[in-house]
């Protein structure tokens, strides 16, 4: 069906919900509308052809705002048009933007940074076309107990049978199942009065607690059936929990084959899991055009330009940094050669205020970090990284071609991390700490064995460079193509 004025257009071509017509915009009128595109050019045409034909498609290229006149002065419409290129249909939107709600816990700092790789990638690949909003919905929305998942996860962390007891119980499918019972029953009120504030046109999860209960919610606003795409990103490498995985779900992005078997496992179909590898923060999706210039990255960052071993504890600083970082820089010192170590503490200030006061041996260099934002110039920088099996730090390593060296893991999901690393040939594993710095040691005096393992953890690297922005693109053609049918 043809519209047959401006309002029939545009409500024609996207949700009626958000359009307001002015009174004095009459279908006879000649109007003249003023386009402001993306690139700051304005253009002006008649819209008195809009009465009988669509606008033509030639006239318009990538995002604009409009406003209308009828002579009786600017009525305030103003809309942004896109173009889908996938389906070639215009998608209209009140004030240019579609808003995507992406849910989390905060527990560690790998669930974030995916969360805000991509909201950077759609704002990089649709500027002015997507209005993201993270929430961490549990602490922010959920009633107590829920509201205290982030100080249980750093408890649990630091104590490994405890996260094992978790683990396993959210996994036994009787146990799972009551959790998820008692969650929505305490919480999808809350969530609902949240999500229904928000009004999302998507929701995307990037946890494995934020399917069950928002689904649910999204279900009850559609009156039973769900009306708004829901997407999951498994931001796990080398094994998931079960509760990353619901049947309900439009899309469940998976980062390699293990997680995938395991998606289709738990009852997903081909068609909804998609493996495009693991969402990475912005300074990695080039990173790897950096690698090999690390004697500029050390002069730039003030390092020394001698064998360098990065030491990470995560966005957390957990994971017996301080054990590591003691152990492996006695058997640097040992070496009896120049080389230094950099220790990034992330939000581990204790950690940190320790390593800053010790006094370490001849011959090596510390430089103690605390949070970061250029971990991608840090690892550039580097020859070895020692760190927790967190699935976003390997991968970031894989990119940058970063050999790695393992030095714990959590219990459950991040078991599997570890033969992905050794299996793929960059890296090691050893929880005892003399021992890892022993081999930290030799290793960095094996230049061949580095420069082999480097060019392994390359090629894994790979996929996960080019993450981050297919998996926008593929939210950014869903929730498009849902709006404009």
């Amino acid at each position: 069906m043809e519209p047959n004025d401006v309002t029939g257009f545009i409500s024609n071509a996207l949700v009626e919900r958000e359009l307001v017509r002015p009174a004095n915009l009459r279908s006879s009128s000649k109007h003249t509308v003023l386009m402001r595109l993306g690139n700051g050019d304005q253009k002006r045409i008649s819209l008195s052809f809009l009465l009988k034909n669509q606008i033509p498609r030639n006239i318009f290229k990538g995002i604009f705002s409009f406003s209308c006149w009828n002579g009786l002065g600017k009525q305030g419409m103003q809309w942004a048009y896109a173009l889908d290129s996938s389906s070639n249909n215009a998608v209209w939107t009140k004030n240019g933007k579609k808003r995507i709600l992406i849910l989390l816990s905060d527990t560690g700092g790998g669930h974030k940074a995916s969360a805000k790789a991509i909201q950077a990638a759609l704002d990089l690949l649709y500027p002015g076309v997507f209005e993201c909003e993270i929430a961490d919905i549990w602490t922010d929305h959920g009633p107590y107990p829920f509201n205290t998942f982030v100080s249980s996860y750093q408890w649990a962390a630091k104590n490994p049978w405890a996260w094992r007891f978790l683990y396993w119980y959210g996994a036994f499918p009787p146990t799972r199942w009551l959790s998820q019972e008692w969650s929505n029953a305490a919480c999808q009120n809350a969530f609902n009065a949240y999500i229904e504030s928000y009004r999302p046109d998507a929701v995307v999860s990037v946890h494995p607690l934020c399917q069950e209960v928002p689904l649910r919610v999204l279900n009850r606003m559609g009156g039973g059936t769900r009306k708004i795409p829901f997407v999951t990103v498994v931001t796990d490498l080398g094994g998931a929990h079960p509760t990353w995985f619901h049947k309900g779900v439009d899309r469940c992005f998976v980062p390699g084959d293990a997680v995938e078997e395991m998606a289709l496992a738990h009852g997903l179909s081909r068609e909804q899991v998609h493996k495009h590898g693991l969402p990475v923060r912005q300074g990695f999706w080039d990173a790897g055009k950096k690698r090999g210039n690390n004697v500029e990255m050390r002069k730039q960052l003030g390092l020394s330009n001698v064998p360098t071993v990065l030491v990470v504890g995560g966005g957390d600083g957990v994971g017996g940094l301080f054990k590591t970082a003691v152990s492996v820089g006695k058997s640097l010192s040992a070496l009896g050669q120049p080389c230094q170590m950099v220790v990034v503490c992330g939000k581990n200030d204790k950690v940190r205020a320790a390593l800053e006061r010790r006094a370490w041996g001849p011959g090596l260099a510390v430089a103690v970090q605390g949070f970061v934002s250029n971990m991608d110039d840090w690892m550039v920088a580097a020859d070895c990284l020692v760190t927790k099996a967190g699935p976003g730090t390997i991968a970031e390593a894989a990119i940058v071609g970063l050999p790695t060296m393992l030095s714990s893991y959590l219990p459950g999901q991040e078991a599997g991390n570890v033969p992905y690393v050794i299996n793929s040939g960059f890296g090691d594993y050893d929880a005892d700490p003399r021992r890892l710095g022993a081999k930290v040691a030799e290793l960095l005096s094996d230049e061949a064995r580095l420069k082999d393992m480097s060019a392994k953890a390359s090629a894994v690297g790979k996929v996960h460079s080019s993450a981050t922005k297919e998996i926008a693109r593929e939210i950014a053609e869903l929730v498009l193509a849902r709006t404009a049918a």
